[in-house]
């Protein structure tokens, strides 16, 4: 029997997933780095293009809302939520600069902002990462491939280990959980 869509996609999947473990020390370092900013009074800024952007709205609604079980909010804001800001922005500069200026406005020494880009390429993200480095605002580089032109400029960078984007999404999320759950841990509130 031909194997279907499905079954090749969860194999590649799996094979993926089977590498992950690599990145605990950087997931780790990741969820100390947002923890301690939370602990401080910070807030956790997050950024992406498409389906990156669904990601950062997800970790900031995990974070104001709820994860595991209920709790105080804590400070989250997705950077891509705003349509009136994202298209003010776009058209009276450039689209390269709708995370940016934002993060500018919003962004205080101590917060972290959290770069999803499962290519580490993305332009907007790039300055966006570029700003925070200008701004003391940590950086936790959620990436994908080769980790990009992103990578370097993080605090901790991530970077999923594989070409398929779909692939490195996957992966995303199951970080972003993780994030979420360690961030309850160490504010003891799991």
């Amino acid at each position: 029997m031909t194997p279907t869509l499905f079954a090749d996609n969860l194999a590649d999947h799996l094979r993926l997933f089977q590498q992950l473990g690599s990145l605990d020390a950087a997931v780790q370092e990741a969820g100390r780095v947002v923890a301690e900013s939370l602990a401080a009074g910070g807030k956790l800024l997050s950024c992406g293009n498409g389906g990156s952007a669904a990601d950062a709205q997800h970790v900031a609604s995990e974070l104001t809302g709820r994860f595991l079980k209920d709790r105080p909010p804590l400070a989250a804001i997705a950077l891509s939520t705003d349509s009136s800001a994202l298209t003010c922005i776009g058209n009276d500069y450039s689209f390269d600069e709708v995370f940016a200026r934002p993060l500018r406005a919003l962004g205080r020494p101590g917060d972290v902002l959290l770069a999803i880009s499962t290519s580490g390429q993305s332009p907007n993200v790039l300055r966006a990462v570029q700003a925070a480095r200008e701004m003391d605002v940590r950086v936790v580089g959620l990436l994908g491939r080769d980790g990009g032109a992103i990578a370097p400029l993080s605090d901790v960078a991530i970077v999923v280990p594989s070409p398929t984007t779909a692939r490195i999404q996957e992966a995303h999320i199951l970080i972003i959980h993780t994030l979420c759950g360690l961030v309850e841990q160490r504010l003891g509130l799991a």
